[in-house]
């Protein structure tokens, strides 16, 4: 399985020039193979890496970057490309490369050779090709039969230097059970960022002062004049407040990700598409913070790594439906209890949600369907009444029928809620 490991870079001042040397070197790279690719038919990353020794006898700062720095540096624009190309196919409405200016390349890539991790007098050292060592916090072990394969070095925006290192060990993934014992859907939402069928609701992350000191940050910016020393300063403070919201975050995605992984044999959760939910107007910036693709991603790979289940599907009507019977029941947004009106079945939305979920993971995954009954953990005695203010919206599948049944048994006003029926129920 492969894995990446990233570890803070602690240069001197001469080894951090010689850093941003290489990064500007590469970016030179790259936008002189983009200028040949937009004016030379029939290229390939292959024809053109072949180009490299020949470039070396005219442009001879190239002669102090490792040879597989510079090929890594021209696969990438093919890359780029590639992806390019697969997002039109798609339907997407995508432009062409761009020449990339200094501050929007920041990192070069080592494959196969010209890095090693050095132990000098009980430090661990990066040796780079070309570079040098390079004081490394080592703080994680690598697994004991890793193999590295790859060293990435990027300078973020706040000036610090990352080295991640793409490992490769020989075992494979545990076998996924074939009979899955214990199973968990999650609804993802905002309020409440996971809710299971298990009955866990974990809170959403609470970032406010992080928020407002990043606000007060970009607004000292705004004062600033661009360019200047003092802007550059501030610049940096900004980028500090960004990290400081984004670490948080990952810190908190990659826990409740490996708990869900580790935790549970089979993990059903909803197909979002958190790009499209981000651009729909109105809260699109707590969408944002959320980070749902994020959270899915780290999920799917952990479920992967430790040998879980892992099923998206599809999330329309999720929280329309009810999890026992399937009737579907329109409600507006800020009501937060599910109530049918066909089968009296009430729970809080964002749990029926989750039992939906999980039930669409079974028969997606394992071939299962709704089950007959409710299930246990939320089944509702047979004498249970149902409360008055369930809401029924117009539009609703059920009968008229039924809904005079619901009502004449269950609700003590309902001959108002009657009389109220032609107009429509809110």
């Amino acid at each position: 399985m492969n894995y990446n490991y990233r570890y803070r870079l602690r240069p001197s001042d001469a080894l951090t020039d010689r850093l941003a040397w290489t990064v500007d070197t590469c970016r030179q790279v790259y936008n002189h193979f983009l200028h040949r690719l937009n004016r030379t038919d029939d290229t390939s990353a292959y024809s053109e890496q072949k180009l490299l020794p020949s470039l070396k006898k005219w442009w001879s700062d190239l002669k102090d970057v490792h040879s597989k720095v510079l090929q890594k540096t021209v696969q990438r624009l093919y890359d780029n490309l590639s992806t390019l190309r697969g997002r039109k196919e798609n339907g997407y409405r995508v432009g062409t490369l761009k020449w990339k200016a200094p501050d929007e390349y920041r990192s070069f890539t080592y494959s196969q050779s010209g890095f090693k991790l050095k132990n000098t007098s009980g430090r661990t050292r990066l040796w780079l090709s070309k570079l040098g060592d390079i004081p490394i916090t080592f703080y994680r072990d690598l697994p004991d039969d890793a193999e590295i394969k790859t060293v990435t070095v990027k300078r973020e925006p706040t000036g610090k230097w990352y080295a991640i290192l793409g490992v490769e060990t020989p075992d494979d993934p545990p076998a996924k059970p074939e009979n899955p014992e214990k199973c968990v859907g999650i609804d993802v939402g905002i309020l409440k960022y996971a809710h299971d069928t298990d009955g866990t609701a974990v809170e959403s992350l609470d970032l406010s002062d992080e928020r407002e000191r990043l606000e007060r940050a970009q607004r000292n910016l705004a004062r600033k004049q661009h360019g200047s020393a003092n802007w550059e300063k501030q610049r940096k403070v900004v980028a500090e407040r960004h990290t400081d919201l984004k670490r948080k975050r990952r810190d908190f995605l990659h826990k409740l990700s490996n708990y869900y992984a580790r935790e549970y044999d089979f993990v059903a959760v909803e197909d979002l598409d958190a790009k499209g939910l981000v651009e729909l107007p109105g809260n699109s910036r707590n969408r944002a913070g959320a980070a749902w693709g994020t959270f899915l991603r780290m999920l799917e790979y952990k479920c992967e790594r430790e040998g879980t289940h892992f099923v998206a599907v599809n999330p329309y009507g999720t929280t329309k439906e009810c999890a026992p019977c399937g009737v579907s029941t329109e409600k507006a947004l800020w009501v937060r209890e599910h109530s049918c009106p066909a089968c009296g079945f009430e729970a809080d939305r964002d749990a029926n949600a989750a039992w939906n979920i999980l039930s669409r993971g079974i028969t997606k995954r394992l071939g299962a369907g709704r089950s007959e009954s409710t299930p246990v953990e939320i089944a509702l005695p047979v004498d249970t009444p149902v409360s008055a203010k369930r809401v029924v919206e117009a539009g609703s599948p059920i009968t008229r029928s039924q809904r005079l049944l619901v009502s004449s048994q269950n609700s003590p006003s309902s001959d108002d809620t009657l009389k109220r029926e032609p107009s429509g129920e809110r």
